[in-house]
Formats: structure tokens, sequence, C-alpha cells
């Protein structure tokens, strides 16, 4: 009988900064790409001070899976607007340095050559069901890659901040709201 357990990979630090090389170098290929192809157009969407309109299929898909359960099903898509345009505003105040990086997470999600690879979603994200961004989200996070993993975490911490800086999270977690001044 052969034994079938999965053996985790050895990793020594010189197999460590090449993982690392590799995913900048992709990230920073994937960049360039989008840049010189159009994808990656840095005009923000109509209404919207940084976002652009090719973000906006990945974070409708996203966010409802990450707001499930603290949103009724019924205040949903108001939820995932309100949740956009807080990202939004939140983005229209990151550094330069921080809103490149940014916006590289974003154009990987957009690009169907880095998508499918990257995220197991390999058509569209209006098409991507709930149970299949879980199972990005699932991914990103238990990802022997530390540069999904801090994707995931970049992802997860946006759209947490987005949703609960807004009023109407507040009631779920019990947080009356600031103080009258």
């Amino acid at each position: 009988m052969h034994d079938t357990a999965l053996q985790p990979p050895h990793l020594s630090r010189r197999n460590l900064l090449k993982i690392g090389l590799m995913g900048t170098a992709m990230l920073g290929t994937v960049s360039l790409t989008a840049s010189l192809s159009g994808c990656s157009a840095s005009t923000p969407a109509s209404g919207y001070l940084i976002l652009r309109s090719s973000d906006m299929p990945f974070l409708r898909a996203l966010i409802p899976v990450m707001l499930d359960g603290a949103v009724p099903t019924g205040q949903m898509p108001q939820a995932v607007e309100g949740t956009i345009k807080s990202l939004d505003h939140s983005l229209a105040h990151l550094s330069p340095e921080m809103l490149k990086l940014t916006m590289q997470l974003f154009d990987v999600q957009s690009m169907a050559v880095t998508r499918g690879p990257l995220t197991g979603v390999w058509g569209s994200w209006e098409n991507a069901s709930a149970n299949d961004v879980r199972n990005f989200l699932e991914r990103w996070q238990n990802s022997s890659l530390s540069l999904l993993r801090m994707g995931h975490s970049s992802l997860l911490q946006l759209v947490m901040m987005a949703w609960y800086s807004r009023p109407e999270a507040w009631a779920h977690c019990g947080y009356p709201g600031p103080p009258t001044v």
C-alpha cells in the first residue's frame, strides 16, 4: 500500500525568495500588461473618485459573500452599493503607493488571463456564484503563497472597513454610533 498523505513542501529560505520573486514578477507583468492593453483604465467610473468600471463586477460579487450574515437578504443590494461608495471614499485617501498596490490587486481580478489561474473563477465575476467567491477567498486565505494570503487579508480589511464605517452596519454589532458633541 502506498502512503497517500500529502506532505507539506520543504520551504527553505532560497525557495521562499524564489516564490516571492516569482510573485512580484507576475504581478508586475500583469500590471504592465493591463496598463498597456487598456484593461487598467485609470479613469474612475461615473460617480466614483477612484474605482473603475472594471472593478465593479468583482466588488459586486465579493461584497455580498463577505457581508453574508451581517446584512438581511432584502437589504443586501443597498449594503453592497453603500459599501462600494465607502470603499471608493477610503481609497481616495490612501497614499499613492498603497493606492497603486490596491489597484494592481483589482487588476488581477479583472483580467481573464490572471483571474482564472489565481482565483479559480474562470468566467466573469458577474456569472460567479456565491460558492465560487467563497472558494476563491478560501483558496487565497489558505494559499502557500504569501502574496495571495496578503491579497486575501487586504480585500478582507478593505471591505470590512468600508462596511463598518457605515451607520447601517453599527446596529448589527451593537455600536450606538459616535457620541454627539
